[in-house]
């Protein structure tokens, strides 16, 4: 099964829903049957539901189309039960940009929720007494439909803002201290503060609501994640791939035989292996296609994937970590002048890091 399904793409942003999301339908249906909703009861809540996570679509192209406006791309959104999440190719440099960015969402709740106002009379609700107001909410109206939106737009907005890093309210928290600190040292502040909200999430839905406790692990790991991500960029800043890129790697020749190839990840550490001809890289074998053809009689260049990526000796580290940890390239080959010097992946990119890490330790 696929994570995602995909909806398409506006302004070149691909939307796409994870399959959790359903769960939430079920749920909703599950809840009503239990007690003995009817049809138009369901139906009412499943356009509700869409209509909120529109709004969430529209929240997150607020922060996509202003982060386009400084040169970050959004590369998805992506639609979760809890709510949506845009992915951009890089983080903005500037702190400034990035409260820009970070506003942005929670300013178009904002603005859908003070036109709801003036589409509903939502002034005129609320004088009524108590039951009357009980009354009008207890029937299935569109005016009750804009107007329940009109307050989960509100709470959207508010929610957003609690500073529990990844959420928008953290990353606003990460950016007003990168004014003043180094970005490393402002992420590693607002995601132990996350943490420690998710943490209170946690306790709060074990007691009173279960949807808190989901709300909790996201905020957790993601905080946790990001977190070790931006470390990691920090360490990686001003590095060269040639100073991290294998170099003692087996290379073999697209007329040889699999079974070179085979000899070779039987016999040695290495699992992914650059095609070479004339010093040109003319493709990849990886570990998967190795195995799936051990038994076969055939040349590498019938099973080697030519859709590949190579980088320079000269490449900046912190793209290359991008490469590797969000476009899944398992295998990099190095090339200097188009003639291959090395390869670089996953594990050796690590190895780095950690002594990277170490000689920051000593300092």
């Amino acid at each position: 099964m696929k994570a995602n399904l995909n909806l398409g793409s506006v302004f070149g942003i691909k939307i796409k829903v994870h399959w959790t999301f359903f769960f939430l339908f079920a749920w909703i249906v599950f809840g009503e049957l239990k007690r003995g909703g009817s049809t138009g009861r369901i139906l009412f809540n499943i356009a509700f539901v869409l209509a909120v996570f529109l709004c969430v679509v529209l929240h997150e192209f607020g922060h996509a189309l202003t982060a386009n406006r400084f040169g970050v791309k959004t590369e998805k959104i992506t639609l979760l039960p809890i709510g949506g999440m845009a992915r951009f190719d890089k983080i903005p440099e500037s702190p400034k940009q990035e409260i820009l960015i970070v506003i942005a969402g929670p300013l178009v709740n904002v603005a859908i929720a003070i036109l709801l106002y003036f589409i509903v009379p939502v002034h005129e609700l609320f004088n009524h007494s108590f039951t009357d107001t009980y009354e009008i909410f207890v029937s299935f109206t569109f005016q009750n439909f804009l107007f329940f939106l009109f307050i989960v737009n509100v709470g959207l907005a508010l929610f957003n803002m609690i500073p529990a890093f990844p959420m928008d309210g953290g990353r606003l928290l990460r950016a007003l201290l990168a004014l003043k600190m180094n970005r490393a040292k402002a992420t590693q502040i607002a995601a132990s503060l996350g943490q420690f909200i998710a943490v209170l999430f946690l306790l709060v839905g074990l007691l009173y609501n279960p949807f808190l406790i989901f709300i909790a692990l996201f905020v957790f790991l993601g905080a946790y994640g990001e977190n070790q991500m931006v470390q990691h960029m920090a360490l990686l800043k001003g590095h060269t791939v040639e100073e991290a890129m294998l170099l003692n790697i087996s290379t073999f020749n697209p007329k040889d035989s699999i079974d070179l190839i085979v000899n070779k990840l039987i016999s040695g550490t290495e699992i992914n292996f650059a095609v070479v001809e004339e010093g040109k890289v003319k493709g990849i074998l990886y570990h998967r296609q190795i195995i799936e053809n051990s038994n076969k009689n055939i040349l590498i260049e019938d099973v080697m994937d030519t859709n590949f990526k190579t980088v320079k000796n000269t490449d900046d580290l912190k793209s290359i970590y991008h490469l590797i940890y969000f476009e899944k390239q398992r295998f990099l080959p190095v090339v200097n002048q188009g003639k291959l010097v090395g390869a670089i992946d996953a594990i050796n990119l690590n190895e780095y890091i950690l002594l990277q890490s170490k000689l920051a330790y000593l300092k």
